[in-house]
């Protein structure tokens, strides 16, 4: 059985217990911090990895070239050093969490690995379209794969062990990034899709296991390392992923899923909480059942979270 690796929680979420509750509605959101509070950058990887994380992500989800120059006037070369100095943080923060468990037993994340998150292109455009992937039917592929080229580059150059392409919502910037992986034969990336709320669809409203499917046989041998979802109600991850290990003809297929905690979010009303909703944690077998080897959380989850998604997969591997 390939084993399960536990992911990080929500950035954003995490990164307010040390600076505060001003990072949402920020067009940079969490990659500011990268240039203004690099100590709370590295804490926050660092909560994650003490409450059980295998794989922390890079603070990159947000950050892009452009994006540095328009709101921070850095040059090309200050942005894309900035992506350097995001594995960097992360690599310190992996330092330090040795150092913490040296003399300790029996630690099951005693090393723990580093994913360079590579958001969509729509996250730079800070209005909420990576979860409608409107700008994907304007866009030409040779754009989308433009944009993500040296943000890719820089990440794999700085030493991150994979990628964590995410939130992507449309076919045609999937499409786009398998083809974009092909000039980085040596790396490994999971990649996860932003999905509709129908159980079937990504966001642009494409058949969620027919792209997921696609991308994951027509990328190189083994180079994606998982399909699946992230940023998506917890209670609406099960209907996208049952069926592909069950239906699919040939190997195996780890899934890899990592919701947030129910709330919905529009650039207006920022994340909004409708009913009870439900706890990512009573998922976890289910989920596990159905072939997922990556989970973690997203957007408002926590250390604290990770923490009992730990405990569950400890749980399930036992039985």
């Amino acid at each position: 059985m390939q084993e399960v690796k536990v992911l990080d929680g929500g950035f954003s979420t995490q990164l307010a217990t040390h600076v505060g509750d001003i990072i949402d509605g920020d067009p940079l959101w969490t990659a500011r911090f990268l240039v203004t509070n690099p100590n709370a950058v590295i804490s926050t990887h660092l909560d994650f990895l003490k409450a059980g994380a295998d794989i922390i992500q890079t603070n990159t989800y947000q950050t892009s070239v452009d994006g540095f120059s328009k709101y921070m006037n850095l040059s090309e070369e200050e942005g894309l050093n900035l992506f350097s100095k995001a594995v960097d943080y992360a690599k310190e923060a992996i330092n330090l969490y040795k150092e913490e468990i040296k003399n300790k037993r029996n630690v099951i994340n005693a090393n723990p690995l580093i994913a360079g998150s590579v958001g969509p292109y729509g996250a730079c455009l800070h209005d909420a379209s990576e979860y409608t992937g409107k700008y994907c039917s304007t866009v030409s592929e040779e754009i989308l794969m433009n944009w993500h080229r040296p943000r890719i580059q820089k990440l794999i150059e700085s030493g991150v062990d994979m990628l964590a392409i995410e939130t992507i919502p449309c076919k045609q910037e999937a499409k786009a990034l398998v083809k974009l992986l092909t000039e980085f034969p040596n790396s490994k990336a999971w990649l996860s899709f932003s999905c509709s709320y129908d159980g079937k669809s990504i966001a642009d409203g494409s058949h969620f296991q027919d792209i997921a499917l696609w991308c994951y046989k027509e990328a190189l041998p083994g180079q994606i390392l998982a399909i699946g979802v992230n940023c998506i109600a917890p209670q609406n991850v099960t209907s996208l992923l049952k069926g592909i290990n069950e239906n699919c003809k040939q190997d195996f297929i780890p899934l890899v899923v990592y919701p947030n905690s129910g709330e919905k979010y529009t650039v207006k009303q920022g994340w909004v909480k409708k009913g009870e909703g439900y706890c990512l944690q009573e998922f976890i077998h289910e989920w596990l059942d159905l072939g997922v080897r990556y989970i973690g959380g997203c957007c408002r989850t926590n250390a604290v979270d990770v923490k009992k998604i730990r405990a569950e997969v400890e749980k399930w591997k036992s039985n």
